[in-house]
């Protein structure tokens, strides 16, 4: 069995004080105490390939993160938009894990790297060592330097944002139902999305879709078919990752859904009540932000200076410069692929890189000839805009409409880990599909959005109605 164990080292005077101790977080196993030791922060893609690649090897291998499951991040907008579980989509890291007797897994919160002591720094107060590290952090919303604008947006990273989002466009609904002002529920009924890459269309597409046709008939005072979803995008098109004729396709589609996209357009304020795209201010219920993301600390941890997005330069074999025992792979990675390219914060970007850093460090264990740089096979790039219709590109094969929404759809279902969240995803599907119905349209407690939702006004006492 796993062995947790505390080791206290006390000041030299032996003292039962415990003042100025340093705890040292060892996760073990009885048999493989003398065994090089790999720590992986990051349970996401990356990190999950690179805790696989490693699994019965000749190491002690502890997988940390700050929440006890892997999530399937392509499928998250679905969440926030009410066609799928949370379950669905995520699964507990440590059934993922099982039948790897050199695998830990490890839930807590890393704040920092001794580079020279070769140990991780915990939030609370362990340190855990390693012989290798791998990094596999991911990435947050950036702002550009507006960070003001946070507080009055809602991001798409994580389950929570997930559920948050979701309430405030279920509550939207439910808000405007009750209310008597027309101004008032127009607002309500406006959705702002920044950022016209995938999660940014594929929102837009699937609000215009829940508005328009799955919530058209549940209401008496309202008609959600009035939703206003504005899609807005400072470059010169959407999906610029994309063929120009594919992002000509996605504008064609969202437009003929009522979806309004603005080009070349930049956002210039975001308040709690709307957002000003150019010169023009728009009330709205809720600003989706999908425009920019920004590497977590890992380089702030090394002591070393991150490219412009705050991620770390790895050399060809994804190790840090400078520290061959030290890697980063995923979104916190800047790996050069070619001239002045680097490869986008793509999911299999850092699926391949955890695979290719796993077989490394097996193979420098084992003593063996280890593969040669990394190199990145990209297999195809798609983006999903409603039911039935969908973009993809394969090297030259360029793919719309309904064959693009098919092989999204079995793609994706055969990238989701857990066969049972494979079977629920696709009976949701098949059933959203036939009747445009979503599953997922709860409000509770726990989901509820917060206090940066203005309050509805009580038209009778001009006071916040407290109903």
């Amino acid at each position: 069995m796993k062995r947790i164990s505390l080791h206290i080292i006390a000041r030299r005077n032996r003292k039962t004080q415990l003042q100025g101790q340093t705890l040292s977080l060892n996760l073990s196993h009885p048999e493989s105490t003398n065994r090089p030791r790999v720590v992986i922060v990051g349970a996401g893609f990356g990190g999950m390939a690179a805790a696989r690649a490693l699994r019965g090897n000749a190491a002690e291998v502890t997988l940390i993160d700050q929440t006890n499951h892997h999530l399937f991040q392509p499928l998250l907008y679905q969440v926030a938009t009410a066609a799928l579980s949370p379950s669905d989509i995520a699964t507990a890291t440590r059934v993922l894990m099982r039948g790897g007797s050199n695998l830990s897994v490890l839930m807590a919160e890393v704040t920092g790297v001794d580079i020279r002591a070769r140990s991780v720094l915990l939030r609370d107060g362990h340190r855990l060592p390693y012989d290798y590290l791998v990094l596999a952090t991911g990435s947050a919303s950036s702002f550009f330097g507006q960070d003001n604008w946070r507080e009055h947006t809602l991001v798409l990273k994580t389950i929570e944002d997930a559920l948050a989002i979701r309430a405030r466009l279920l509550e939207a609904f439910e808000r405007a139902e009750q209310s008597t002002d027309d101004a008032e529920i127009r607002r309500l009924l406006t959705f702002a999305i920044v950022g016209g890459g995938p999660t940014g269309v594929e929102l837009a597409g699937t609000i215009s879709e829940l508005a328009r046709a799955t919530l058209a008939r549940d209401f008496s005072r309202i008609d959600p078919r009035d939703t206003r979803v504005v899609l807005c995008e400072a470059g010169g098109r959407l999906l610029s990752g994309f063929d120009p004729a594919l992002s000509t396709y996605a504008t064609e589609a969202l437009t003929s859904m009522g979806v309004e996209v603005r080009i070349g357009t930049a956002v210039e304020a975001i308040d709690p009540t709307g957002v000003v795209l150019g010169s023009e201010r728009i009330d709205t219920g809720a600003v989706l932000w999908c425009a920019g993301t920004e590497a977590r600390p890992a380089a702030e941890w090394l002591g070393i200076d991150g490219v412009r997005n705050g991620a770390v330069t790895v050399r060809s074999d994804c190790s840090v410069p400078g520290h061959p025992n030290i890697f980063a792979i995923g979104d916190v990675a800047s790996f050069e692929a070619g001239g002045d390219e680097r490869l986008p914060a793509l999911a299999p970007v850092a699926k391949q890189q955890g695979t290719y850093v796993g077989k490394l460090l097996a193979a420098r264990i084992a003593g063996r000839r280890e593969p040669g740089a990394f190199r990145y096979r990209d297999y195809g790039t798609m983006a999903v805009i409603e039911r039935s219709r969908a973009a993809a590109q394969f090297g030259r094969l360029r793919l719309t409409g309904f064959l693009a929404w098919l092989v999204w759809s079995l793609i994706h279902l055969m990238l989701l880990v857990d066969f049972r969240s494979r079977l629920v995803v696709y009976v949701n599907w098949a059933w959203a599909w036939f009747t445009y119905g979503r599953g997922a349209r709860l409000l509770t407690g726990s989901t509820t959005s917060d206090a940066r939702q203005p309050p509805l006004s009580d038209p009778e006492s001009g006071r916040p109605d407290d109903k």
